[in-house]
């Protein structure tokens, strides 16, 4: 999943958003580096990708996408759910989006001192554009796409990524909701469990 869902699947507690943040971008001992909520943030944000990427309805997803956009069609598949999240977000969240994404750049400014240089440079790319509050938008997405197209190593056809959204939106959305269910239960799961570990 991308960030609007790693900041939901936080369920309020800052700390734990933090290392749900940056799980990407740590590597090495966290548990000397960072106290214990960041650290099960770190975890969770690992989980939740591992949970996804084995779903068979995530799978189900990117089988449409491969003849297109190939070894890509996880990354898509990911902003896409963002954008299911982002555009269906009342649904799931009783504050309106954008007070929460404003919510989520304070909580990670307040804390700025102890993040990893690679994940400041793509916060101030997110602050800056608004990535939270944009997913939900159809532009929002085809500008995101557009970004990482420019930055992959192969032609990654991520540019036209919206067009196909656009084309195909009631078949992801259906999966996206057959999904999102499953993973915010087993999030929650994995959160307690992680938080009874000594």
């Amino acid at each position: 999943m991308n960030f609007l869902a790693h900041a939901y699947l936080s369920f309020g507690d800052p700390k734990v958003l933090i290392g749900n943040f940056i799980g990407d971008f740590v590597r090495g001992p966290i548990d000397t580096v960072y106290v214990k909520d960041i650290v099960i943030g770190i975890r969770l944000h690992r989980d939740i990708d591992y949970f996804t990427d084995h779903h068979p309805v995530v799978k189900e997803a990117q089988s449409i996408l491969k003849p297109e956009y190939g070894r890509y069609s996880s990354v898509i598949t990911d902003m896409y759910f963002d954008y299911f999240l982002g555009k269906y977000w009342n649904n799931y969240h009783h504050q309106p989006l954008e007070e929460f994404a404003q919510e989520v750049y304070a909580t990670i400014e307040a804390h700025r001192e102890i993040l990893p240089e690679n994940f400041l440079k793509a916060f101030e790319y997110m602050k800056h554009y608004n990535w939270l509050a944009g997913y939900g938008e159809l532009d929002g997405i085809r500008r995101a796409m557009t970004g990482m197209s420019k930055r992959t190593r192969f032609d990654s056809k991520m540019e036209t990524a919206h067009l196909f959204l656009d084309n195909h939106h009631e078949y992801l959305r259906l999966h996206f909701g057959d999904f999102f269910e499953d993973l915010v239960a087993y999030s929650k799961k994995r959160l307690e469990e992680l938080r009874a570990e000594k």
